[in-house]
């Protein structure tokens, strides 16, 4: 495989704030007066300098009026919080936060010290009471002027030095007109296209190509016109120079067939090059690779789905146990991930190893909730929190030190403590893992091979699968002294693949793979993908699967099959491995949609708080022109016409049908993608009329049909079978048929057993109107459901449909046996919130039994109260569900009544009114009449 020096990061100013904190971006010093300035470090961009060499004499004001707008970018991006708006991970704590950064002890100070920290944070504090605290003040109305003014003379230098041909000045200046690093910059498209255009025409960059093609592609802020070639040109432009955005976007039009025609081999070669960009990322990092990003998140997902929970397909079955999913409910339900790390602490500092232990992962990882798969396979951005490896070393080594008080690198198990008891010791073996770990990688320790051993042979003692992990790189890639016995190291993958780590799969993969035993790597990379692997065994399953699709041998019946499947996997590895252009990850960084996240410190403006979500929607919508089905279905939730409990009544505004057009185009994409909610979302636009305002409503409401049929072979959609049996009751779109709309009911009650109040008064509502159709002569025979020749299993009778309906309750059809133990699945080793309910639980329950108190509070009940006490998930009696339900239908019935009460005495005040408006008219009439006629 061909390895590339790719050191293009992000956008330059997209996180130009962070590139100076980080000292990635190091501007020397010099007098601004003086023509002589020292050279700029060299910014590169794809292979290409952004910053231009300032002692050229030719330039030397355009260099001069650079030079000091970025002093300007950069005093901008180190203001106080209530100015600048900073990457959450940028966030520094006072002076109070200080005092308990580091671990923390059990006493009474260190409570004292912790609840004092979080008093700038708290809400309903005075202002001034809480900007002292957290070490900065409100700024005055002349402070704030005399910023606006700084931050226009900024954009102003960084102007005259464009207009005076300075190249980097150009860039800058686009960059931070369309991504401002400071709410003081106004955020002005037209003029980032604009000098976007100039730098891409002179230079030929890649990302400004790239930024060009994305205005062409989307009319982003009516700058231009839609123009679809354009964008093909810059996107084509931009992927030759080596843009990963850009290539994505590419193979994603020639997979999508937007603005050329389908073609899956010349989207096969897009995606595999960006791939490659990322892959090479990946292996040029510490062994065992980079670490992966976070993964991405749906918005809705937050929410229950599209159309919250127990309605929509991500909220349902196997998908209520996701990270997204658990963590939107649990910020319904009031839990922050600051209650959680309090407990976790809490139980830690007495010495409790399970819970330093989980505390040390969680530290580790950067997230509340760790991906299955082992520690290479990363974490859930929905959970994330600082990464903090100082903490995460100290857990671990508080743990560690029960079992090996003192170490020695030639004899790791020398000074081991004889009396351990079991799980102490097991502990300690899962924490020596990621010791060795850190030091194998160097990750807030430094970069130690033969401690990163020690460690890994202490683990490996009590058959820690992540320490025979980390001994199969050392013995493979020779860490330690030079020496490589790979029969060793295949010893140790092998022990670590027996108990199923992800990781270890992919090394013996890769091992078969460079032996040309693609057969046997397949399988290993395959098992990989199972259990959880999410990048690396992916790529090498479409590197070979490209293989089959270019070898001029392979069948064109089956080429196709190849090529796709390749595609899909290359792009699975370019969207996961998003170091260089992580539109993504800034995006959700600037939405910071996880309330359950801690708080940064700070208040932020409501001003600053639109910048920045209008941020996070632009990238989205870079993302998703890339081809990023999580970026297409956010920006669709964003623009989404559908919510309101009004919509379609005269009360609601109608939506504008360009935004409407923008979501249906969002939405439409990311059902192509296999996201059956979309698919169902298509189906609402076409039937409501939403972005499809010139197209007749028989043929809106056919496609809306036939959307909804493609997503009811999913099996998966109760929502859209239920649309079906609706649609064929009452001839809409479909020929009117009650047997086929019984079917798609009764289907919607076997795929989710929540829909059973739903489809029970559908199905008594459909049986009696053909009671009624049969009643008056009715003799059609789709129409009729009372034929006694009907088949036995297939009649209908009351019972039956209440028998079907509560007896269904006991089981969820989403393809799991009914005898599975929830719990086994739900309570997965990565859910720590999860864990911690269980664990609060036993504890209460322990103390339960052991003492007969009153009553109290104790001091840790606040979490108990928070994740809603110790019965929260305990199952109702089926017949207090029945009894609660036959209440809701009565007091539904109460309610509808009423609504038609109300809305037919409005309709009789309004008529009544009118009539009265035209009597008063009239005699208005007369009058102005008279005295006309008087006068004349």
């Amino acid at each position: 495989m061909r390895r590339r020096d790719r050191n293009r990061g992000k956008s330059l100013v997209l996180s130009l704030c962070f590139l100076w904190a980080s000292s990635a971006l190091l501007v020397t010093q010099a007098s601004t007066d003086s023509a002589n300035d020292a050279p700029l470090k060299d910014s590169v961009t794809n292979g290409q300098k952004v910053l231009k060499n300032a002692d050229d004499p030719l330039d030397s004001e355009a260099s001069r009026f650079y030079m000091q707008a970025l002093r300007g970018i950069e005093y901008l991006c180190t203001l106080p919080p209530s100015h600048a708006s900073p990457h959450p991970s940028a966030y520094k704590p006072g002076y109070l936060n200080s005092l308990t950064n580091e671990r923390s002890t059990a006493g009474p100070l260190s409570s004292v010290l912790r609840i004092a920290s979080k008093l700038p944070i708290l809400s309903w504090l005075p202002n001034l009471l809480t900007g002292t605290l957290s070490g900065g003040a409100a700024p005055s109305g002349r402070r704030k002027e005399e910023l606006r003014r700084r931050a226009f003379k900024t954009i102003e230098l960084l102007e005259r030095a464009s207009e005076l041909g300075h190249e980097d000045a150009m860039y800058i200046l686009a960059d931070v007109s369309l991504f401002p690093p400071s709410p003081l910059i106004p955020v002005d498209p037209a003029k980032s296209f604009k000098y976007f255009s100039k730098h891409a025409d002179i230079t030929g960059n890649a990302t400004s190509q790239a930024a060009v093609a994305f205005f062409y592609a989307t009319g982003y802020a009516n700058v231009v016109d839609v123009d679809q070639s354009q964008a093909l040109l810059h996107y084509t432009f931009g992927a030759l120079s080596g843009s990963q955005t850009s290539q994505m976007a590419l193979g994603y039009r020639h997979w999508a067939g937007i603005g050329v025609n389908e073609d899956c081999m010349t989207a096969l070669g897009w995606y595999e090059k960006a791939a490659e960009t990322s892959m090479d990322y990946f292996l040029s990092g510490p062994p065992g690779g980079r670490t992966l990003p976070l993964t991405n998140t749906r918005l809705s997902d937050l929410y229950g789905g599209v159309y919250g929970p127990g309605a929509s397909v991500a909220s349902t079955g196997r998908n209520a146990d996701r990270a997204a999913v658990k963590a939107g409910f649990a910020r319904a339900a009031g839990e922050t991930w600051e209650d959680v790390m309090e407990f976790y602490q809490y139980h830690a500092d007495r010495g409790q190893v399970d819970f330093a232990y989980r505390l040390g992962k969680i530290y580790y990882h950067g997230s509340v909730y760790a991906v299955p798969g082992g520690a290479a396979s990363g974490a859930e951005g929905v959970g994330a929190i600082k990464r903090d490896f100082y903490k995460a070393r100290s857990y671990f080594f508080d743990i560690t030190r029960k079992v090996w008080p003192r170490h020695n690198i030639k004899s790791p198990l020398a000074f081991q403590v004889e009396k351990v008891d079991h799980d102490t010791l097991a502990t300690a073996a899962l924490a020596a893992g990621y010791l060795g770990r850190m030091y194998l990688r160097g990750e807030g320790v430094k970069q130690d091979a033969k401690i990163a051993k020690m460690w890994f042979q202490r683990g490996v003692a009590y058959k820690d699968k992540e320490s025979a992990m980390g001994l199969g790189l050392i013995w493979r890639d020779g860490l330690v002294d030079g020496q490589i016995d790979l029969k060793k190291a295949l010893q140790f993958f092998l022990s670590a693949a027996g108990r199923d780590l992800a990781e270890a799969e992919v090394q013996l993969g890769k091992h078969y793979y460079e032996l040309g035993d693609y057969s046997t790597a397949s399988t290993y990379f395959e098992s990989a993908t199972r259990h959880g692997s999410p990048y690396e065994a992916y790529y090498y399953l479409a590197e070979m699967h490209s293989n089959h699709a270019h070898d001029p041998k392979t069948p064109e019946t089956i080429r196709y099959g190849y090529c796709s499947t390749a595609l899909s996997y290359y792009k699975l590895v370019a969207e996961r491995g998003s170091w260089l252009e992580n539109f993504m990850g800034d995006a959700e960084q600037l939405w910071d949609y996880n309330e359950l996240r801690s708080n940064k410190g700070r208040k932020t403006d409501p001003l600053v708080r639109d910048l920045e979500k209008e941020g996070a929607k632009l990238r989205w919508w870079i993302a998703a022109e890339a081809g990023n089905e999580i970026a297409q279905n956010n920006l669709a939730y964003l623009l989404d016409q559908d919510k309101s409990a009004l919509r379609y009544t005269r009360f609601a505004s109608r939506p504008s049908n360009e935004t409407a057009r923008l979501a249906l185009t969002q939405w439409i994409r990311s059902a192509n993608q296999r996201n059956v909610d979309a698919l169902v979302k298509v189906g609402d636009y076409y039937y409501h009329g939403l972005g499809v305002a010139n197209e007749s409503q028989e043929v809106r409401w056919a496609k809306a049909a036939g959307y909804y049929h493609s997503a009811h072979e999913s099996q998966v959609s109760a929502l859209a079978m239920w649309n079906l049996g609706w649609m064929y009751e009452n001839g809409v779109g479909v020929e009117q048929d009650f047997h086929l709309a019984k079917r798609y009911y009764d289907n919607a009650l076997e795929t989710n057993s929540d829909a059973k109040l739903p489809v029970l008064l559908s199905l008594i509502k459909l049986h009696l109107r053909s009671y009624w159709y049969t009643l008056t002569g009715g003799t059609q025979k789709g129409l009729t459901l009372w034929d006694s020749s009907e088949d036995s299993e297939d009649h209908w009778y009351l019972g039956k449909a209440w028998k079907k309906s509560w007896g269904g309750k006991k089981r969820e059809i989403d393809g799991r046996d009914g005898d599975v133990d929830l719990d086994s699945t739900y309570l997965d080793e990565d859910d720590s919130v999860q864990w911690a309910r269980e664990k609060r639980r036993e504890e209460l329950e322990r103390e339960r039994a052991e003492h007969d108190a009153e009553g109290g509070f104790g001091p840790e009940d606040y979490f108990d109260a928070a994740i809603g006490g110790p019965g929260r998930r305990q199952p109702l009696d089926d017949r207090d569900e029945l009894l609660d339900d036959m209440i809701l239908v009565a007091v539904l019935c109460v309610i509808v009544g009423m609504l038609v009460y109300a809305r037919t005495r409005l309709v009789a005040r309004r008529e009544e009114e009118g009539r009265a408006r035209e009597r008063a008219i009239q005699l208005e009439r007369e009058r102005e009449a008279a005295v006309a006629a008087l006068r004349q």
